[in-house]
């Protein structure tokens, strides 16, 4: 029986011994099944990212830029043309960082093997160009160049040629190109094809270019500052009548498109105005015959003229705006006012209630089943009327009298109250 206990004893503490190393062993052969897959996983994203970086570099290399090209002659060359970013800034001797804003609205990529993907870039075209309006403002002056971008243009300047870069990508049709580009297009071939006369000096060609640039971009402000008055004007003179709430919605949305047209006119003012304090850039603007020093009357004449446009351009703006803050301001007294009114008319029928109160009081004790001296005389009801009347007048003159004195209430008074 010993021998037997004994042995018992040992395979169990064999047992309880084996099963601690084979928990062990599986779960470091589970951590070792689970390590794989995440290994495998963490290479497939390594290979993935891979692969994307190159794909997107390969893209990059044969981005396409869609422009249209006018000639020395004011003549359009090439209408819708696709040249790719390489080849444009060899040819121009340019830097990628010259398209930086360009190339957000205005490439594409060059591969396009999938019918399905083409399907989805034309499908996805219309809402990126309906938002292909950059907000700041840059003008910057190249060795052989001057490279504009100015609310939806965006162009290229050279001595004897213009680019312009189109705002939709090289997959979208011709046909759907934006009235605002085509009034551009007419605009830029009419001035390049000016003739001057012999007693007037010829304008330089790149002059030319940034005048009607300049024309078609504070045409278009113009046209958007008459716009946003005339709405706001009958909004104000609607709101003269009658305070409605549709009203103030409608005024506080067209207050917030007002606001986003003078950041945007206000940005093109500051950039003629900061043009036309560097010297270094209007020389640079120069490009048929380079200037140095103080020697640009001409194009310093031609930026102030606009200048002097877009300034006008933002007073008003901020004149409508202070009409805006007045109007709002009135608004408010107003309300304030019909609030202070109602506060008023409130306290009244708290004063009355209250004076009646009092009268109730009286007449409440008087019809009170309790023995008194009043029951036994013949004249106790006269006298708790007249009490309870003369308590309801007197309450009634004092309180009427306190709410006089609170709606006479001036700045005197404050003043007064402040020594």
């Amino acid at each position: 029986m010993l021998e037997t206990t004994l042995s018992r004893i040992s395979r169990a503490t064999s047992i309880k011994q084996t099963i601690p190393l084979l928990r062990l062993s599986t779960t470091s052969f589970a951590t070792k099944a689970a390590s794989k897959p995440k290994s495998k996983s963490r290479d497939s994203f390594e290979d993935l990212f891979i692969y994307k970086t190159l794909s997107s570099s390969k893209s990059q290399e044969n981005e396409l830029i869609k422009c249209t090209i006018f000639n020395s002659q004011g003549q359009m060359t090439h209408h819708g043309k696709d040249v790719p970013k390489s080849k444009f800034m060899k040819q121009y001797n340019l830097v990628p960082r010259d398209f930086r804003k360009l190339s957000k609205h205005t490439s594409a990529s060059g591969s396009t093997t999938s019918t399905i993907g083409a399907a989805a870039t034309n499908s996805k075209m219309p809402s990126s160009t309906m938002h292909n309006i950059e907000l700041v403002p840059s003008l910057v002056t190249r060795k052989n160049c001057i490279m504009l971008n100015l609310l939806n243009i965006r162009a290229l300047i050279q001595k004897d040629q213009v680019t312009i870069f189109d705002s939709y990508s090289s997959t979208y049709s011709i046909r759907h190109e934006s009235h605002s580009q085509s009034q551009l297009l007419k605009l830029m071939e009419s001035k390049l094809q000016e003739n001057t006369s012999n007693h007037q000096v010829k304008e330089y060609y790149e002059f030319r270019a940034l005048e009607a640039i300049l024309i078609h971009v504070i045409s278009n402000l113009t046209t958007e500052m008459k716009v946003h008055r005339t709405i706001l004007t009958n909004v104000l003179s609607g709101l003269d009548e009658s305070i409605e709430r549709y009203k103030l919605r409608y005024l506080l949305i067209q207050s917030k498109k007002l606001a986003q047209f003078q950041q945007k006119a206000t940005l093109i003012r500051d950039l003629l105005e900061d043009l036309l304090e560097r010297d270094d850039e209007l020389n640079d603007m120069y490009l048929t015959d380079p200037r140095t020093g103080t020697n640009h009357a001409e194009i310093e004449m031609l930026l102030e003229s606009y200048y002097k446009t877009a300034d006008e351009i933002v007073q008003t703006v901020e004149n409508l705006r202070s009409q805006i803050k007045t109007t709002e301001e009135i608004i408010n007294i107003v309300l304030d006012s019909n609030r202070n009114e109602l506060m008023l008319l409130g306290l009244k029928f708290s004063t009355g209630l209250l004076s009646m109160g009092v009268a109730l009081y009286l007449a409440a004790l008087y019809g009170m089943n309790l023995e008194n001296f009043i029951e036994e005389s013949d004249g106790g009801f006269e006298f708790v009327v007249v009490v309870s009347s003369i308590a309801l007048a007197g309450l009634l003159f004092v309180c009427v009298k306190k709410i006089k004195k609170v709606e006479k209430v001036t700045m005197m008074n404050f003043k007064g109250q402040r020594r």
